[in-house]
């Protein structure tokens, strides 16, 4: 006799983790059809929901998700659990005009800064969104580098889309971001190597 364990859909398996994690309402109105893959360095694959140590996820991870190649779409990573708690997120990494799915050939609006102290909760939740562009787009946006705050701390996705017409996310993932109580953002600067 053979016995098959039941196949889950990784967009039915996104989806549960979205809403036990009240991402759903809570970021998104409608479910993602598409999950994006998050691969950081050191093979740390994110799957929905799994909880990530902060200095895990320092440097800018390989993105992949599918998409037509003729069309340009929109990357945005945020934290959900910074406050102050006004619907806004904490900007973590933005790309626009990305060709199907290669963000290294898109246009960086946010460089990718995931340093930062704890702020509220010692648990956050990360969100990846790609949103489909309907054309290339002229982004009216200020480049915002690493390492500068101004501009993440109070940014909201739903303002953003509707001013570029992106539409509801197609393709989501998100992991929970643990900060160790010892971590602190002193031991990534040079002057504390040995």
């Amino acid at each position: 006799m053979l016995v098959r364990c039941p196949v889950v859909c990784p967009v039915e398996k996104l989806v549960t983790e979205l809403k036990k994690h009240h991402v759903i309402p809570r970021l998104l109105a409608c479910k993602p059809t598409k999950v994006i893959s998050v691969l950081y360095p050191c093979d740390i694959d994110i799957k929905p929901g799994v909880t990530i140590v902060i200095n895990e996820v320092l440097k800018q991870p390989i993105i992949r998700f599918k998409a037509n190649p003729e069309q340009f779409h929109t990357l945005m990573m945020v934290d959900l659990d910074v406050p102050p708690e006004n619907h806004t997120e904490w900007l973590i990494w933005m790309v626009g005009n990305i060709p199907g799915c290669d963000v290294a050939m898109g246009q960086t609006l946010v460089a990718y800064d995931n340093r930062r102290t704890i702020q509220g909760k010692n648990i956050h939740r990360i969100v990846f969104l790609a949103f489909k562009q309907y054309l290339e787009l002229d982004f009216d946006e200020d480049l915002i580098p690493e390492g500068e705050e101004k501009g993440r701390a109070t940014f909201n996705c739903h303002k953003f889309a509707r001013k570029y017409a992106l539409g509801n996310p197609m393709a989501a993932n998100f992991y929970l971001v643990e900060w160790m109580w010892r971590w602190t953002p002193t031991f990534l600067t040079s002057e504390h190597e040995i």
